[in-house]
């Protein structure tokens, strides 16, 4: 298997997580940060910005999937590139905002 389709289901991954806690927070109408706020990442955009990033994150995810050849979901080296990938981000971003909200007084 090419380091290249394993390098590119990681980035799927990270796409696909990165839309999660935008697209949820979107349609349950609540504001979350998003690089179109201000400051990038740490203010707040509206929930339709959210939801619209959300998508484009999934958008992204899902073509990254489709790339250099289809995606064979089991036990196997994509889908561990892909978990990775979003593992890599989720904890990312829980960092991320967990320090974000303790700087609001929000934890």
């Amino acid at each position: 298997m090419a380091w290249s389709l394993l390098l590119i289901r990681f980035l799927a991954g990270i796409f696909l997580a990165n839309g999660i806690p935008h697209f949820v927070h979107g349609v349950s109408g609540k504001p979350f940060p998003s690089p179109f706020a201000q400051p990038p990442g740490v203010g707040n955009s509206s929930p339709v910005v959210n939801v619209l990033w959300g998508s484009a994150n999934f958008v992204g995810g899902c073509l990254l999937l489709g790339a250099m050849s289809p995606y064979q979901p089991g036990y196997n080296g994509e889908t561990a590139a892909l978990a990775l990938g979003a593992l890599t981000l989720a904890l990312g971003l829980a960092w991320h905002f967990g320090r974000v909200q303790a700087a609001r007084g929000e934890t």
